[in-house]
This record gives structure tokens, C-alpha cells and sequence, in this order.
């Protein structure tokens, strides 16, 4: 396999998470080229900027691009406004959580895209899924597909030069728990991981992120190896 996509390259959005590590791995074994894009975006748990940091180190990445940007500005979520609480997790909850952010993917994926074409990346990874995750619009399929659509018809890599950046999402269709398989297979380091709503320097155990992680963990028949607060 890797001998097809020697000297090829591939974007990855990194957020430091279990997913976007997942993402590093498969796109490293695939052959691939590393060039992670991180996301300084005013989240209250931007401990997770440090972890991508360690993630891409790990993976002696070609470059390793973080963007700032203030999305706290917008607002309207619990992981970029501190006036407002993330919740206990609700493994009943039908509607979307307030730990929504609006438009994220939308943002990040335009960012990665453009990063990709000043590169040459002909691959953009992203670790959606649509199986165990906390509702959000923007994992879905039918998003993905959409914006392939936008990027087909916005850059200049597809448009003029023949060389279509596709959007990767081999995580899509997974469980967490076949997720943890696939990474831990793949010598993915979920120790350098963070997932947790939070952001402190145990996880809380209790959010959404955490109890899917958990599960993951447990469903993979594995022990997660960050730490956890007390009585979790």
C-alpha cells in the first residue's frame, strides 16, 4: 500500500482527540506524507493544542500548521463561552448539545483545504463519524459530501490543474470501539490524546466526549491510557 502513494501527501485536521489521532495513523500507514493542521480557536479546553503538538511529533510530520482564530466571538456554544456549562452527558438526548460549535468543520475544513493546495496534498483527513458521536450536523455524511462538492468547485488544484484534493473520512461509518481497534492496530499513541469537554488535566469522565471515549474503550475490550478525575 505504500508503495502506491510514495511522495504523496495528506492534509489531516488534528485536534489532538482519539479521532484525528485514529486519522494520523491510517493516513501514515497509507504512505502518506503528514502535514497535520491544528486549531487554536478560543475553546475552553485548549490543552488539546498541546496534544496535537505531542501527536504530530510523534509522527515526524513534514509541517505541522496551527491557525488561531476566535471563534469565541461567535459564540453560542458551551466549548467557546465559559459563562456557559458543559453538561453531564446524556446517552437519551435526541437534540444536538450546546457543545455544538457552530459551522467548526464548515471553518476548519476550508482552512485544511486551502493548506492542501499550498502543499500539493491531494488527500484531506477528517475524523467524522456518524455512529458514536454527540449529534453534531457537521460529521454527517451528507455534509461531507457537500462540501467535496464546494471543494471541487473552489479550487484552483481541481479546477485548472486535474489534481481533485479528496476529503478522506475513514473513520465515518465506524464504532468508537472498532475506532480504538483500528488505531491500536495502527501504533496510533492515544496517551498523547485528550477528549475530554472539559479540559482539565484529568479528564472529568462524566461529558459526552468522555462517556463515548469510554465506551469506546470498554467496547474495545482496552484500558483508556490518559487519566481520569477520582471515583471514574
Amino acid at each position: 500500500m505504500k508503495g502506491d502513494t510514495m511522495g504523496e501527501k495528506a492534509v489531516i485536521l488534528l485536534s489532538g482527540g482519539l479521532d484525528s489521532c485514529t486519522c494520523m495513523a491510517v493516513a501514515q500507514v497509507a504512505g502518506y506524507e503528514l502535514y497535520p493542521i491544528s486549531f487554536n480557536y478560543h475553546q475552553r479546553y485548549d490543552r488539546e493544542v498541546d496534544c496535537a503538538k505531542r501527536i504530530a511529533a510523534h509522527f515526524h510530520a513534514a509541517e505541522h500548521l496551527i491557525i488561531e482564530t476566535n471563534m469565541d466571538a461567535v459564540g453560542g456554544s458551551a466549548v467557546t463561552d465559559k459563562s456557559i456549562d458543559v453538561p453531564d452527558g446524556d446517552a437519551d438526548r435526541t437534540d444536538i448539545p450546546v457543545t455544538y460549535v457552530p459551522a467548526r468543520n464548515l471553518i476548519f475544513l476550508s482552512y485544511a483545504l486551502a493548506f492542501a493546495e499550498r502543499v500539493g496534498a491531494q488527500h484531506l483527513y477528517i475524523g467524522v463519524n456518524s455512529v458514536d458521536y454527540s449529534g453534531y450536523p457537521d460529521c454527517r455524511p451528507e455534509f461531507i459530501a457537500a462540501f467535496q462538492a464546494a471543494a471541487d468547485a473552489a479550487t484552483a488544484a481541481a479546477t485548472e490543474r486535474g489534481r481533485r484534493i479528496v476529503v478522506e473520512t475513514p473513520l465515518q461509518h465506524l464504532s468508537k470501539g472498532d475506532i480504538i481497534r483500528l488505531g491500536t492496530e495502527l501504533g496510533a499513541p492515544y496517551e498523547l490524546t485528550t477528549s475530554c469537554y472539559r479540559g482539565g488535566a484529568e479528564a472529568c469522565g462524566v461529558c459526552d466526549s468522555c462517556l463515548l471515549r469510554l465506551r469506546g474503550f470498554a467496547e474495545a475490550g482496552r484500558r483508556d491510557p490518559i487519566p481520569y478525575a477520582a471515583g471514574v
